[in-house]
């Protein structure tokens, strides 16, 4: 499959591509979407910002069409779970998008939120529910949603939702999922996890790897730049200064460190604002929208948005912190060169951040590139060692990496290694009788 224009789609979903000008298929769109037209299962292996969410929302809103059934209430004919509520609201997003010339609803599920809104939609009846785990089981367990009318079953991010604590949910939901259905598995990696759970829950499934394994995008250029903890910051607003920077996207290692980093760099003139899991879903969207609209230069986030930003055109991702699980450096450097565009990705690395560096460089199959404007310091042993004329007195027979004795003269008036006399040692007072501690003593006239 060579153009969108060869596959066998429903007339409504062919004008929703013209409309967003898709011509080309993507390598797992081209591979995966003939086969789930089919009914079969697919596995899907494929790097973020490859477009996979239209590999699986094409077909199904093609077999939705074809069939133009009315939607019940509280029993969905899709089921698409995501790990994190952005990508839930991203996805939902672009089924709307292809899905704009058919008639059919579909409702949102996610925590962070009133349940209100939610529930009202799943009772109007939903053809389609993207939903993250966690708010799904609260709902199903409340009797809003029944799962026995499914018709096809699409986990997306299947490797991050493993990596956020995931399994023993996505257990619980596929065990009331019915047995005649169709199932679309996607992710980014194939960890063992992710292939054992894949013999349970697909039939005879069409494979697809358009990747290698944990391999970083080719047309992003990757940097390491060595800095101090306490240098990282001015080192930042000096890479935000130069004017190839149109959108950055920075990651910290913790909430609080988002936080004050955003509110640092607003007070040094740039614009920017944090995103991380203590911020509302208001917040969270309103954030995304001002980065995404070029209202703000710089977003601050964890990585609860390393797969759950997907904005085109961000020129640049910095590993603030580099993270303690290197897979997430993939993606979050993944963030940039989407679909087909290059990127920049820098990396600050301290030196206590040294392991997370040589475990990255394992898991990629390669060294990441020193900044070519930043020389890599120079080994502790090779470190020039200070001249003999530079030493204190006294340190001469002092044995190398060892901390000198302390000279403190044992009597009062007495001569130090350097020659100087040393302070006699003061007197405590003495105690005074009677006193006990936290007890006054009366004094008397």
């Amino acid at each position: 499959m060579k153009t969108f224009a060869e596959l066998d789609l429903i007339a409504p979903v062919q004008r929703a591509l013209a409309d967003e000008k898709y011509e080309t298929p993507t390598p797992i769109q081209a591979q995966t979407i003939p086969a789930a037209l089919l009914r079969r299962d697919v596995l899907g292996c494929a790097q973020t910002g490859t477009g996979k969410t239209a590999a699986f929302a094409l077909p199904i809103l093609n077999q939705l069409g074809q069939h133009n059934r009315k939607a019940a209430p509280n029993r969905p004919f899709v089921l698409a779970l995501a790990p994190t509520r952005e990508l839930a609201i991203q996805i939902g997003e672009s089924f709307a998008t292809y899905g704009r010339h058919l008639r059919l609803r579909q409702a949102l599920v996610y925590g962070g939120v009133s349940q209100g809104n939610q529930v009202r939609a799943l009772n109007r009846g939903a053809h389609i529910l993207v939903a993250t785990p966690g708010r799904l089981l609260d709902l199903m367990n409340q009797g809003h949603i029944k799962l026995d009318q499914l018709d096809v079953f699409v986990l997306d991010e299947a490797d991050r939702m493993l990596d956020m604590g995931f399994l023993p949910d996505l257990k619980r939901i596929i065990s009331q999922l019915p047995d005649q259905r169709q199932s679309l598995f996607f992710s980014a990696t194939m960890p063992p996890k992710i292939v054992d759970l894949t013999h349970r829950l697909l039939r005879d499934p069409v494979s697809v790897n358009v990747t290698p394994e944990s391999t970083t995008l080719e047309k992003i250029e990757q940097r390491v730049l060595f800095v101090e903890r306490r240098g990282k910051q001015a080192l930042l607003r000096t890479i935000l200064d130069t004017d190839d920077v149109e959108r950055a996207l920075v990651f910290t290692k913790t909430k609080r460190a988002a936080n004050m980093l955003a509110e640092q760099l607003v007070r040094g003139g740039i614009r920017a604002t944090a995103i991380h899991g203590n911020k509302s879903q208001a917040a969270r969207q309103r954030a995304l929208e001002a980065f995404r609209r070029k209202q703000v230069q710089v977003l601050v986030a964890t990585d609860v948005a390393a797969r759950g930003i997907d904005i085109d055109r961000i020129t640049h991702v910095v590993n603030y912190d580099l993270p303690v699980e290197p897979e997430a450096y993939v993606h979050r450097i993944g963030r940039t060169g989407r679909a087909g565009a290059e990127g920049i990705a820098l990396s600050f690395c301290c030196a206590g951040e040294r392991r997370e560096l040589r475990a990255i460089e394992q898991l990629i199959g390669q060294k990441v590139p020193v900044d070519p404007n930043q020389p890599a310091p120079q080994p502790r042993e090779q470190r020039p060692s200070p001249s003999s004329g530079e030493r204190r007195a006294g340190d001469s027979h002092r044995p190398s990496g060892k901390k000198p004795r302390s000279h403190r003269p044992a009597t009062p008036g007495a001569v130090d290694a350097a020659g100087a006399a040393a302070k006699p040692k003061e007197s405590r007072r003495p105690r005074r009788k009677g006193r006990n501690r936290g007890q006054r003593v009366k004094q008397t006239t």
